[in-house]
């Protein structure tokens, strides 16, 4: 399924918000011509070497793609990208602060030049405002955005350990994009979507945001627990291993305590009767389950949970993500090409098809010199342009 076969995007990206953005556009069959410095390229192609020799952050977002390096501060550079973006459905870029406008490729000036395309920023806080300027990296906005503020333990705070602020900022990126191309199917419009990670992440705190609303406390750090709801979080069992458990409703909880704590008697304890008295007694009552799940292997401890039943998992390690029987059940391992050879890659989540789009990742500017004769250049054109730097 390739609903976005027709639909071309132009992308002047890097790191990971607007190259995952894209490699979503991108899976669903779009065109996604990524446009790179000669010699460099994306910096994340350098931020690692894990997955035989190449970037683990690259590989992850850029399947699928086609590479062009040109220099935009090249004239010729420009007036490539310039006919690029005289044909293309969508732009994207992510650039620093305010270099987009000042190369001329702001969102005014484009849609006066180009009626039809989107076009899509994407930055760390947005325009105007005091923060327009500063630089923004996942984590200083996971920092600014107050994410920080509730993830970690009582004692040290954590960041996610994922990009999680890019990763959302370029989800929202995605579904703009989508809803915007819906738009101009409507209108013959293009029209603007800007994406900024502070509004993205702040978006995804709703829940501490209202939990904290009027100057209420925010809910405390619990690490791998649920700040407020109990029993939600690890449990170690008496072989050391750690399962992770949750009770959601009060059916759950006195099943719990008469199936796996053989107390049926807590259910209707008045220290423990609902959620919010679990929450506030959660010391006293995490000692009597911590208890239970000492008598017990992990094994044992998931046996018990599932008959209840309430919801556990196992805490796995990235090893055996890579083998989880769901996934492979499900068939979602796929192989992509890279330059150095095959590596799996997950299909898209929601994607049913037997075999998604799995182009491969690109060599740096693997795909300049055809997308340059596909804009008009000749090959002694683009010959002198590669002599001097510009492609």
């Amino acid at each position: 399924m390739q609903p976005l076969r027709d639909i071309t995007v132009v992308s002047l990206e890097q790191a990971i918000a607007a190259p995952y953005a894209t490699r979503q556009l991108a899976d669903l069959g779009a065109r996604v011509i990524k446009v790179e410095r000669p010699g460099a390229g994306d910096f994340a192609r350098a931020y690692d070497s894990r997955v035989r020799g190449l970037s683990s952050h690259f590989v992850w977002v850029n399947r699928n793609k086609e590479s062009l390096t040109v220099d935009i501060k090249d004239p010729q550079g420009m007036d490539v990208l310039r006919r690029l973006l005289a044909e293309a459905d969508v732009f994207v870029q992510n650039l620093a602060p305010g270099a987009a406008e000042r190369a001329g490729l702001g969102w005014a000036e484009l849609h006066a030049a180009h009626p039809k395309l989107i076009v899509c920023d994407i930055s760390g806080y947005g325009t105007p405002g005091p923060y327009a300027t500063a630089k923004a990296y996942d984590l200083m906005v996971q920092s600014e955005s107050g994410l920080l503020s509730v993830t970690g333990s009582a004692e040290e705070m954590a960041k996610v350990g994922i990009s999680v602020s890019d990763i959302a900022a370029g989800m929202y990126a995605y579904s703009g994009i989508l809803a915007a191309l819906l738009e101009r199917g409507r209108t013959g419009e293009g029209s603007h979507v800007d994406v900024s990670m502070l509004e993205a992440t702040v978006e995804w705190l709703g829940f501490p945001l209202y939990y904290a609303y009027d100057g209420a406390e925010p809910p405390p750090r619990a690490g791998a627990a649920h700040a407020t709801i109990y029993p939600y979080g690890p449990f170690t069992a008496g072989d050391g291993k750690v399962v992770m458990m949750c009770i959601q409703n009060e059916r759950e909880w006195a099943a719990f305590c008469e199936r796996f704590l053989g107390q049926p008697e807590l259910a209707t304890h008045p220290d423990y009767a609902g959620n919010a008295a679990r929450n506030a007694h959660r010391e006293a009552l995490g000692a009597i389950i911590a208890a239970r799940f000492a008598d017990l292997t992990a094994a044992e401890a998931v046996e018990l949970l599932a008959a209840v039943p309430v919801a556990h998992a196992r805490v796995n390690s990235l090893a055996e993500v890579w083998e989880h029987p769901q996934l492979a059940a499900r068939d979602r391992w796929h192989q992509v090409q890279t330059p150095a050879g095959p590596i799996p890659a997950l299909a898209p989540p929601g994607l049913v098809d037997d075999v998604p789009r799995m182009d491969p990742v690109p060599a740096l500017g693997e795909h300049t010199r055809d997308i340059l004769a596909e804009v008009g250049l000749t090959a002694t054109e683009i010959d002198e342009l590669t002599d001097r730097g510009a492609v």
